[in-house]
């Protein structure tokens, strides 16, 4: 395969990718998880120390984290006793970043068919990040406590080659922070050292295309809005 072929291919795999809401019961076969995984290990990282760890779930181990995290999500006093392992989103959002927020939020509550002020249709669907969207695997991701913030930014890149790969092998996925304020029951129930921060999870499955909100298409912005070139002359 040349060049030309070889960046068609590329493009072709990333403009693929998007976050899924609904998948299949389909297993997704052992090997082709660990060979996703491997060939995401090969992302860089500083001093090529990979400050990343995987637990992949399926069956029981699964659907015990569901039980667990959906009896609190779903008990409001009990809700109340978990605070995120990191903060994710900015505390005061600022342009344009508000505006996406709202918009792509907008977006999924009417493929969902939720209006305005049906808080609990709302709470509804947010709950099935829990049941990750019925996919037959989920992946939880940790990294070590002592790393710093540049450690974080080479999780990004091993997260996203794990979903590239995912896409290249016709599976969906979907990244999911989700799960940050139920770090404590996810880290008792999988035996996760105190040593490791909890970081994300991801759904890993085949797309069940009947899902209404999997026909979410997000956009992206124009170059001119985040690119500055920097001419020498």
């Amino acid at each position: 395969m040349d060049t030309t072929q070889v960046t068609k291919v590329v493009d072709e795999v990333m403009q693929l990718r998007r976050s899924v809401r609904g998948f299949l019961p389909t297993p997704v076969p052992r090997q082709m998880i660990e060979d996703i995984l491997r060939v995401s290990a090969k992302a860089p990282s500083g001093s090529n120390i990979q400050p990343w760890k995987v637990y992949v779930l399926t069956g029981n181990k699964k659907q015990q984290i569901t039980n667990a995290v959906l009896e609190i999500f779903n008990d409001p006093e009990k809700n109340l006793l978990h605070r995120p392992e990191y903060i994710y989103y900015p505390k005061n959002w600022t342009e344009p970043f508000l505006s996406r927020r709202r918009k792509v939020g907008y977006d999924l509550y009417a493929l969902a068919g939720i209006a305005r002020g049906e808080h609990q249709k709302m709470h509804e669907l947010h709950a099935k990040n829990y049941e990750f969207f019925g996919a037959p695997v989920a992946l939880m991701l940790t990294i070590p406590r002592v790393m710093e913030q540049g450690s974080w930014l080479d999780y990004g890149m091993f997260v996203q080659n794990i979903l590239i790969a995912a896409t290249a092998r016709g599976l969906a996925s979907c990244p999911q922070a989700a799960f940050i304020s139920y770090h404590q029951v996810i880290s008792d129930i999988l035996e996760i050292p105190s040593d490791e921060q909890y970081v994300m999870a991801i759904s890993l499955g085949y797309e069940d295309t009947s899902v209404t909100v999997n026909q979410l298409v997000t956009e992206r912005a124009e170059l001119d809005e985040f690119v500055k070139f920097c001419d020498e002359t």
